[in-house]
């Protein structure tokens, strides 16, 4: 086939979600381009493979960024999943959706419909929790959560160390509060990785003859008939092919792809799109703006644990049993997350919502996994959940196969400094708790820092991206927004964006689920749109 009535680009947690469900409707076609491999390899549905494919090009575009100022003149590391089911493949796995006043917010800034009381139905459709059964949590939905199955002591010395620190617990990030310290749920189904293509493509390929799948297939330019999206062009080995899109084309690769592609197609600043000879179909001047992303430190310890990953000779013995455990009962360390617990802390009692999110890894994640120590540790991240740095994703030049160039301007903002180190004293009292301190050996590189000023200092060296870029495409209704409410592109016919590009503010919290729930509501809102059109 050349020709469908839907062509989603990009097989990440938006694409996924919108091209499963609108191929659930036997009477529409869809067709979904993906540029990375396919999913059904060990690599991404073995959680504990996750260390092995973040530091790597491993289904990984391990992009960087230019040199930032605020990060004393280091280039951040940006991975992105390349591979069926995008960043829902190589990422931790953590179900997270954000604080509700996240949502109520974009519905005050004009969204209409995005309110968390509008969105919770998408993000209760989407799930099926096998833990948690009550107004805040769906059952008999594609995406599997779970808790944990490593079944690893270690998790109670945090949580006994955050308790001790003065912090509450709780046992549902996606409940009625979200503050405080836990273990995380998972996207995981019987200690294997639930991403976004297993849930929305994967189990119907086989019995859909609507929904096509093509993997190794890296989109060029949006094809356009006048103001109107009319399809696609796309590479797939070392052939150009083009597909037309009798209804709409569904942009859906990502913050940091996406704008890349409109501004390839035509679509975008109109004098920087001249600046590399590309012809102007529709000058949108927000396109690649609004890049927001959480500013993350790692505390790394060393620690006399077996619990904890790490490399020794017991270390190894412990994963070979562990290895055959795995294989027996999908139990154990094999199935393990890494970031196994978490955490929501406010920096003021009056805050609307938390302002810091914590990651605390079973492991010493120093350099994105990209540096290793011998022996054993843990880790804990700390990322500030709404910074008021903003930064840009624009073109190296008109060549589609360039990858972006990606300006997230970590600490731009002087607020965000000061509040991350607020972050960095309320994180090390856990880590300082007697639980915690008792069994460490070694501090590695925040040990002896303690006033204001080193801190600060501390941060620009080691902080960088916890991987949760958005906005570059952001739904309003201002001169800068690129998609309206519907995530239709203002100004052009056929085309829409369902990816984290769309929002127009960072969520507190991880972008995964939630992309899943505009792709969700974005497949309802297509429906309608078709039927009144019809």
């Amino acid at each position: 086939m050349k020709e469908f009535d839907y062509i989603v680009i990009g097989g990440g947690p938006g694409g996924c979600a919108v091209a499963g469900r609108l191929s659930e409707d036997p009477a529409v076609s869809v067709c979904l381009l993906e540029a990375g491999g396919s999913d059904g390899q060990m690599l991404v549905r073995v959680p504990f493979c996750t260390v092995l494919m973040l530091p790597t090009p491993i289904n990984n575009w391990a992009f960087e960024t230019v040199p930032q100022p605020g990060l004393n003149g280091r280039r951040g590391y940006q991975p992105r999943g390349k591979v069926l089911g995008g960043s829902s493949s190589i990422n931790a796995m953590v179900y997270m959706r954000g604080h509700p006043w996240d949502y109520d917010h974009w519905a005050a800034l004009g969204n209409e419909g995005w309110s968390f009381r509008e969105v919770l139905p998408y993000f209760r459709k989407s799930e099926h929790n096998e833990d948690f059964q009550d107004e805040h949590h769906g059952q008999g939905g594609p995406l599997n959560v779970a808790h944990l199955r490593s079944m690893n002591p270690f998790q109670e010395i945090y949580l006994e160390a955050a308790r001790q620190a003065g912090f509450k617990l709780t046992r549902d990030f996606n409940g009625a509060d979200q503050e405080g310290i836990g273990i995380h749920q998972v996207t995981q189904k019987d200690g294997e990785r639930w991403n976004a293509a297993r849930a929305y493509l994967t189990p119907h390929l086989a019995s859909r003859a609507n929904l096509k799948v093509i993997t190794g297939a890296r989109a060029r330019r949006i094809l356009f008939a006048g103001k109107r999206a009319s399809g696609v062009e796309f590479r797939q080995g070392g052939e150009i092919h083009s597909l037309r899109a009798r209804r709409e084309v569904i942009l859906s690769a990502g913050a940091l792809h996406s704008p890349q592609l409109l501004m390839l197609s035509g679509v975008g600043a109109g004098a920087e799109l001249q600046e590399f000879g590309i012809p102007v179909i529709h000058d949108l001047p927000g396109v690649g703006k609004n890049l927001q992303d959480h500013p993350d430190y790692v505390f790394n310890y060393k620690a006399r644990s077996l619990d904890l990953l790490g490399i020794s000779p017991a270390g190894s013995l412990r994963l070979l049993r562990d290895i055959g455990r795995y294989r027996r009962d999908r139990t154990g360390m094999i199935t393990s997350n890494g970031a196994e617990g978490g955490g929501f802390l406010r920096r003021y009692p009056d805050s609307p919502a938390p302002d810091f999110q914590l990651h605390f890894v079973i492991g010493i994640l120093d350099g994105h996994a990209r540096k290793l120590h011998w022996g054993h540790g843990y880790s804990c991240h700390v990322c500030l959940l709404r910074p008021k740095s903003v930064g840009t994703v624009s073109l190296a030049g008109a060549d589609p196969a360039a990858a972006p160039v990606i300006d997230p301007k970590f600490f731009d903002h002087p607020d965000d400094l000061d509040a991350m180190v607020d972050g960095f004293k309320l994180t090390r009292r856990i880590m300082d708790a007697p639980p915690l301190a008792s069994i460490r050996t070694g501090e590695l590189y925040s040990a002896g820092i303690h006033s204001d000023d080193e801190i600060r200092e501390e941060l620009k060296n080691r902080s960088d991206t916890i991987y949760h870029p958005v906005g570059t495409c952001k739904m309003g209704s201002d001169a800068m927004a690129v998609v309206d409410a519907r995530l239709r592109v203002h100004g052009l016919e056929g085309l829409r964006v369902v990816d984290a590009s769309i929002m127009p503010t960072l969520i507190g919290g991880n972008t995964n689920a939630p992309t899943m729930m505009i792709g969700e509501k974005a497949a309802d809102m297509i429906r309608h749109d078709a039927a009144r059109a019809a």
